[in-house]
């Protein structure tokens, strides 16, 4: 089974760019936009994450504290997901499956919208970044899943929470395995299209994590870092940063 693949802006912000070259690049910001990848084929619409919640405030104080008040995250209007998903003439409810990467609310934040699709999410990240974290979260749960998203996968909807083991095919010509590096939930999702495999993650955040393997400067584990960027560049022929602004360009280029 081939895909086609889409990306659509969900919003964007500045960060410093220790947080995502490791140990290099003081003194220097980075813009990440942060997009939503949709896929389509065999009869399916699929998304990659979801976009941050309508109500940004919450999210861009705690950013604004333990980062720097010009970490903020902007939107426009066009980048809810409702708006941008009319572009291309879908619905939210035209989606069969949301998959996430990582459990934060930039991520989860508007899985509610999606009220047909199966939320597939990693089972591992499920329990350590949600249930059973095994140290202090330095991002609270309502900042990982907000109370909406929470209510909506416990309590309205639990029958369309799928968890994902560190390998398994989610769909055929979709795989899923787990990457570990910047959280406990953050997954890669590999998809066949005509011209190859893409695979997408939050593990690395922009393109020369990959192609000059700086690891991640906000990651959780160096072993995990390396491990996840030697896969990914043995298996994809398009890789999809899903932070890094180049990658439309890229994309149209391929």
């Amino acid at each position: 089974m081939f895909y086609d693949i889409q990306v659509l802006k969900m919003g964007q912000a500045e960060v410093p760019g220790p947080e995502i070259y490791w140990m290099s690049n003081w003194g220097t910001w980075e813009m990440l936009h942060f997009w939503m990848v949709v896929i389509r084929g065999g009869g399916k619409n699929i998304v990659i994450n979801t976009g941050p919640p309508l109500d940004l405030a919450p999210m861009n104080k705690v950013w604004a504290e333990a980062i720097e008040p010009r970490s903020q995250m902007v939107r426009q209007a066009m980048e809810r997901p409702d708006a941008a998903l009319a572009s291309i003439g879908l619905k939210p409810t035209d989606i069969d499956y949301v998959l996430i990467t990582p459990l934060q609310a930039y991520a989860t934040g508007n899985i509610p919208m999606f009220t047909n699709a199966t939320i597939c999410i990693s089972r591992r990240g499920w329990i350590e970044d949600f249930h059973a974290p095994r140290y202090g979260m330095h991002i609270p749960r309502k900042l990982r899943i907000p109370d909406d998203v929470l209510v909506y996968l416990d309590v309205t909807a639990p029958d369309k929470l799928r968890l994902l083991e560190d390998e398994e095919v989610v769909l055929p010509g979709i795989r899923a395995f787990w990457a570990g590096t910047h959280h406990r939930s953050s997954m890669a999702y590999a998809i066949d299209t005509q011209k190859g495999t893409v695979i997408a993650s939050d593990s690395y955040f922009k393109y020369p994590n990959v192609e000059r393997r700086i690891p991640l400067g906000i990651m959780e584990s160096l072993e995990e870092c390396m491990r996840t960027y030697q896969r990914v560049a043995n298996e994809a022929d398009f890789v999809l940063p899903l932070y890094d602004p180049e990658v439309p360009e890229r994309l149209n280029r391929w």
